[in-house]
């Protein structure tokens, strides 16, 4: 086996991963783990333009550890220049990716649109990097397989699902053949996450990449209803808007649910109006309601998860929310702020100090999210500074990524270390600090590849 790192290196985006395989027969078997899209710093985001080291057209299979864009949003793109195997991975993932998919190509041809109407794209004409029906091309090749169940790759060559509990349908990988194993760790979830249930042990495998996200820090333990509830009142006093940049697949769910309890208990007002505005995350919410057996909720629970914000159906409506006063609340996608309808609610909001811009997860390195948790005085939206008036306010421990302690306790359950473990998707200090955790506290023998480092596996 050889092993390509073709993204999230230096970096929590475009996770993707080549395995190469000799055969019996003196060909190659290439396998790409996720094909996920670069975000955040511009010259990350140029990758997404640039030619893959690779011919999409010699990649025989694919494998998705979850369903979220810097894991999957470049498969449309894979398509389009001549991937055309199949794509494996959980039916929630499948589900999922029909959504964020479409959703992305979709944002993909309206920022183009918007681009050469407003004339501040350096290209013209400014073209999508791929369109909705690329992305359809993408989803016809979505497989699903059950947790466990045994993928023949070829040529002696498998695979396995487990759940590793980051969202709904997230999955550890496993491939090996006849004398080798891997297993990609994808996005490690929490072992006590409100909504999801913890990820499954692992025993053994001859390598691992594993994520460090959180590689250099320590979620809070207190309770984040106690802030959430503080942050909201206090907004809710100024009679200002508290805007939630979340992400569609998780964050919006968990939020909504902690939303409904602290309305139950009190801890905020039951009259606070509640807005989800993302129709990305209405339809991840049906689906997250549908896969009953993946998370802790209860019917119940989940019914009054469902039914805690008043759904924004249209345009139209979006817009009005713009010039609605507060007090509300307001959830809209995307999480870190780089594109959707949370945009133009952040050109509204923002230069208010009556409101509140709270987020809720990780902030990758250039995007509007960092910068304004970073203290920016303005944000550059379509081609212009919007001035950042509005409280800027940060729940850590909401994340659905495991910190560096829990990521340890996981790794915990091996029976025997692996050969060696790749440190990946994480920005370079907090990768660096969870190669010298697994180092200090296990002994493993860990690496910090490079963006398009090959390895050979023994």
């Amino acid at each position: 086996m050889k092993l390509t790192f073709l993204g999230a290196t230096g970096t929590v985006t475009g996770s993707k991963y080549l395995l190469t395989c000799d055969t019996k027969t003196g060909e190659e078997i290439r396998i790409m783990v996720d094909c996920g899209l670069f975000q955040g710093l511009k010259q990350l985001r140029l990758r997404n333009w640039a030619a893959l080291p690779i011919n999409p057209k010699e990649v025989h299979a694919m494998i998705l550890t979850h369903a979220h864009i810097d894991h999957s949003g470049y498969l449309p793109l894979l398509v389009k220049n001549g991937f055309s195997g199949k794509v494996y991975c959980t039916e929630a993932t499948r589900d999922l990716c029909e959504v964020l998919l479409l959703d992305s190509a979709y944002l993909q041809e309206e920022e183009a649109k918007y681009a050469n109407k407003g004339g501040f794209s350096k290209h013209s004409p400014a073209l999508p990097l791929y369109t909705q029906e690329d992305a359809q091309k993408a989803i016809a090749l979505l497989t699903p397989v059950a947790y466990e169940q045994e993928i023949n790759l070829g040529d002696g060559l498998t695979a396995r699902l487990a759940p590793s509990g980051h969202i709904l349908g997230a999955a550890f990988v496993r491939i090996q053949d006849h004398k080798t194993s891997i297993l990609f760790s994808g996005d490690i979830g929490r072992p006590n996450d409100i909504l999801m249930k913890a990820p499954v042990r692992i025993k053994q495998a001859d390598y691992l990449v594993l994520e460090s996200t959180y590689g250099n820090r320590l979620h809070e333990k207190t309770d984040p209803k106690i802030k959430l509830a503080e942050i909201i009142n206090q907004t809710v006093n100024r009679k200002g808007v508290v805007l939630i940049p979340v992400f569609a697949v998780g964050r919006a769910q968990e939020l909504l649910y902690y939303i409904h309890l602290l309305k139950a208990s009190g801890a905020i007002a039951n009259n606070t109006p509640v807005y989800l505005n993302s129709p990305m995350a209405v339809d991840a919410t049906a689906i997250f309601n549908h896969f009953k057996n993946e998370h802790r909720l209860t019917p119940e629970q989940s019914h009054a998860l469902c039914h805690t914000a008043h759904i924004v159906n249209n345009v139209e409506e979006s817009k009005r929310l713009n010039n609605t006063k507060g007090p509300m609340i307001i959830l809209s996608a995307s999480g870190m702020a780089t594109g959707g309808r949370v945009v133009h609610h952040l050109k509204a909001f923002a230069p208010d100090p009556k409101n509140t811009i709270l987020f809720v997860g990780f902030q990758a390195a250039g995007t509007r999210g960092a910068a304004m948790l970073e203290g920016a005085d303005s944000v550059k939206i379509h081609g212009e500074y919007v001035p950042v008036r509005a409280n800027v306010e940060y729940v850590p421990n909401l994340s659905a990524h495991a910190d560096y302690a829990e990521i340890i306790s996981w790794l915990g359950g091996f029976e025997r270390a692996p050969k060696k473990t790749f440190i990946t998707h994480g920005e370079p200090i907090a990768a660096d600090a969870m190669r010298l955790h697994v180092e200090e506290q296990l002994h493993w023998q860990t690496i910090v590849p490079d963006y398009l480092e090959t390895v050979n596996l023994d």
